[in-house]
């Protein structure tokens, strides 16, 4: 299975990986293929500039080593994805948050993570520590 990575995830992943619960073990599953998305390295580029994220090395260091440490591969924002969000209805006012929603959509794959918010979209969602959603 296919699973895109929201933010938080991906960061707990690297520091507190039992915040995942049972659905750690569908990230840590080899046959499973982790996606990351650039949206997802944008927001964490935004939030350590403003100081909200402490990192240990710089974001342009860090993420592309962790991304690796995963075994995880990074996809790209199309034009399709960003234009996608504008048909998405109004149930989440975080652009990262609606930006991968787009995404999971268009790749079809689902998204994991622990916002019960991205879960009221129509895309498959694996929430964390509640099972499937």
């Amino acid at each position: 299975m296919r699973l895109l990575l929201d933010t938080h995830v991906f960061l707990w992943l690297q520091t507190q990986p039992e915040r995942l619960g049972a659905q750690l073990a569908l990230v840590e599953d080899e046959d499973n293929e982790l996606l990351f998305s650039a949206a997802s390295s944008w927001e964490i580029a935004i939030k350590h500039a403003l100081k909200r994220l402490v990192l240990p090395a710089t974001p342009e260091r860090y993420v592309p080593d962790r991304i690796r440490a995963i075994g995880a591969q990074p996809i790209a924002i199309e034009h399709g994805h960003a234009l996608a969000v504008s048909s998405l209805p109004p149930l989440h006012r975080d652009p990262f948050d609606r930006l991968l929603v787009a995404q999971a959509a268009a790749l079809g794959v689902p998204i994991i993570t622990a916002d019960p918010a991205v879960a009221q979209y129509e895309v498959e969602t694996q929430l964390v520590g509640q099972g499937d959603a």
